[in-house]
């Protein structure tokens, strides 16, 4: 059986009927409650898929329906989808990190691996975290990604995962600007991390800006020189990692969703 608020103009016609039919609408509508059977089968292989209770995707998705924001998307249930996966990712990590969620959301925290006892596993230290191997550059055979088309792509990534496309256009080509300057991405990261005009132009916290910089050029710590995380967004598409593959690690797109300027993902009861 289809319901009407399947479709995106039924959805936004639906939060906007509970909008305005005052506090309660929630917990005494019939269409709600068919609404919340529906986010919670939509939602519970993905809450599963993260390792949390079943019923936490309809949890997500409920708060994610009373904002601002779901009500007046384009396509409400796209923002509903992202908001539920970055909540379900930030549980995941607090879970992992032996922190709250709301630690978890914080660069800080979120870029350290799972709580681990050596002593659990007789893997070497590559096995156990992958994110100490060396990665091949001798990639499937694609041709490999332009410099501009990188970009482009970067881009794409960003304003997918919550970001203005104009915000992610101006900081993408701010950067990228700068690394054509200097020639490279250690010495354009540590400008850039004193730039305060960049961060003047984008509206963007300090933290989060040394989050981009360091997802879009790297870490610049050099023990994480030959890892994912020390090539950044830009030299892993250079290099001939699909999109998809960027989409797959959970970390990077909670950061990336994380980092979207205020103006970007501003929510009103």
């Amino acid at each position: 059986m289809n319901h009407p608020f399947e479709s995106a103009q039924g959805l936004r016609r639906v939060l906007m009927r509970l909008r305005v039919s005052g506090p309660h609408a929630w917990e005494f509508d019939a269409e709600a409650h068919e609404l919340m059977l529906y986010a919670a089968a939509k939602y519970q292989a993905l809450a599963v898929k993260h390792r949390c209770d079943p019923s936490a995707g309809a949890a997500a998705a409920f708060e994610a329906m009373r904002t601002y924001a779901v009500r007046t998307a384009d396509d409400p249930w796209a923002v509903v989808t992202m908001a539920v996966k970055v909540t379900l990712i930030a549980e995941e990590r607090a879970e992992g990190l032996l922190c709250s969620v709301d630690q978890a959301r914080r660069p800080e925290f979120s870029q350290h691996h799972d709580v681990r006892r050596f002593s659990d596993t007789e893997a070497d230290l590559p096995n156990l975290l992958p994110g100490l191997a060396v990665e091949p550059f001798n990639q499937p055979e694609t041709p490999p990604t332009g410099a501009y088309q990188a970009v482009d792509a970067t881009i794409d990534l960003f304003t997918a995962l919550g970001w203005p496309r104009d915000t992610a256009t101006c900081a993408l080509d701010y950067i990228a600007a700068r690394l054509v300057e200097s020639g490279s991405r250690r010495r354009t990261h540590a400008a850039l991390r004193r730039d305060h005009t960049a961060r003047a132009l984008l509206d963007i916290e300090q933290d989060s800006w040394s989050t981009v910089l360091r997802l879009v050029l790297g870490n610049p710590n050099r023990d994480e020189a030959f890892t994912s995380d020390g090539h950044g967004i830009l030299l892993r598409l250079l290099i001939g990692h699909p999109v998809t593959e960027l989409l797959d690690d959970d970390l990077l797109v909670f950061e990336i969703s994380e980092t979207a300027p205020r103006a970007g993902r501003r929510s009103h009861a």
